[in-house]
């Protein structure tokens, strides 16, 4: 039986609830961390990451944060804005969607050898079925890591993010693995590189379950 939610619509209302297609109409050619938690998370990823596979960067923009591209298969991007992404050199192609308006992944089953979101998943109104979607196009025992630091667009953050502190960020990230039915027991780590030199890092990952 599939563990009831704790989740109340109001844990993911935002500040402004308009369409996000209208607020990412326009490209943001900047990073949202600085460049010490980019190596920090780039790192991360090439160490956690199956080398040679494929991988699935979700909530993604001009930036994927992931090592060299030649380092895996394929890279596949999914985000808000198409210029952003046709503008990342490692996305080998990408997909426009809105997960918050359409959270299931025009994706085939056990496509992916690995996934990631990067600074981003803050802005999931849907993050369990989001999760669960994930789990559902990763082979049995391929990554998913969630990267986060402190940073966001706090109107678009959903509530429950915002009401809660860095360390809680962990064990809701985890909720969402656990609630999604995808996945192994997820991991926390803080990976923050010179704490108050540089912003925060911290990665939630799990493994899709067999």
């Amino acid at each position: 039986m599939a563990e009831a939610s704790p989740f109340l619509p109001a844990h993911f209302e935002r500040m402004d609830d308009s369409p996000d297609d209208q607020f990412y109409v326009s490209p943001r050619f900047v990073t949202h961390i600085d460049d010490d938690a980019i190596a920090t998370i780039r790192r991360f990823y090439g160490e956690t990451l199956p080398p040679h596979g494929a991988v699935l960067d979700l909530m993604s923009s001009w930036v994927s944060h992931l090592p060299n591209p030649n380092t895996y298969a394929s890279i596949t991007g999914l985000g808000m804005n198409e210029e952003e992404l046709r503008g990342n050199p490692q996305l080998g192609d990408w997909v426009v969607q809105d997960l918050n308006a359409n959270p299931v992944l025009p994706i085939a089953d056990e496509t992916y050898d690995g996934a990631i979101v990067t600074v981003s998943v803050q802005y999931l109104t849907r993050p369990v079925e989001v999760f669960a979607e994930v789990g559902r196009v990763l082979k049995p025992g391929a990554p998913f890591i969630v990267s986060y630091s402190n940073r966001c667009f706090p109107t678009k953050a959903v509530a429950i993010w915002r009401a809660l502190g860095d360390r809680e960020h962990a064990d809701l990230i985890g909720a969402y693995f656990r609630l999604s039915a995808r996945f192994d027991p997820f991991s926390a780590h803080d990976l923050s590189p010179a704490p108050g030199r540089s912003d925060p890092v911290y990665c939630v990952f799990a493994h899709r379950s067999a």
